[in-house]
């Protein structure tokens, strides 16, 4: 009992400080109540809507890579809430992006960079540099006055049929 004796002291000391500037205890006393009813008139005017259940698509972090990474930030920029699962909430599945734009470009450029057909195009490649070596080697400059900036210009008929 004594916590509440001790607690309406309190309260009747308080009042009473409080009771010689009227104006600041209007204001505290009405002011809470004010912005319950801002509260009251907006939760009146703007009922509250049924939302089905949100599943927000999950969004890598950094450390999962740049590329997911990237992926998660391109890809979930809307943010778009679905009413049922997400893909990436199965058990056991760790990335949603496999159909992306991006996870398909990387896909292509895998395959065309890391094939076999790469390797051949390279290989022909360097024989076309070694046969440009040559032919250029082989081919003599028609005598000119050319400045010293300027290459040397070549015959294109001597090019083409040394290329050949």
């Amino acid at each position: 009992m004594a916590f509440w004796t001790q607690l309406m002291l309190l309260l009747w000391k308080n009042f009473m400080y409080r009771r010689r500037q009227p104006v600041q205890l209007l204001v505290e006393l009405l002011w809470p109540l004010f912005l319950f009813f801002i509260l009251v008139a907006v939760r009146h005017s703007h009922p509250p809507l049924e939302h089905h259940e949100c599943h927000f698509p999950n969004k890598p972090l950094p450390s999962a890579g740049t590329v997911p990474w990237l992926q998660g930030l391109i890809c979930n920029v809307n943010n778009t809430c679905f009413p049922q699962l997400t893909p990436g909430e199965e058990p056991g599945r760790l990335s949603n992006f496999n159909d992306s734009l991006v996870s398909r470009l990387l896909a292509d450029a895998r395959t065309v960079l890391g094939g076999a057909s790469a390797h051949r195009t390279l290989a022909g490649l360097g024989k076309l540099i070694a046969t440009l070596r040559a032919a250029r080697s082989t081919a003599q400059p028609q005598p000119t006055k050319q400045s010293p900036l300027e290459p040397p210009m070549l015959d294109v008929a001597e090019l083409l049929t040394s290329l050949l």
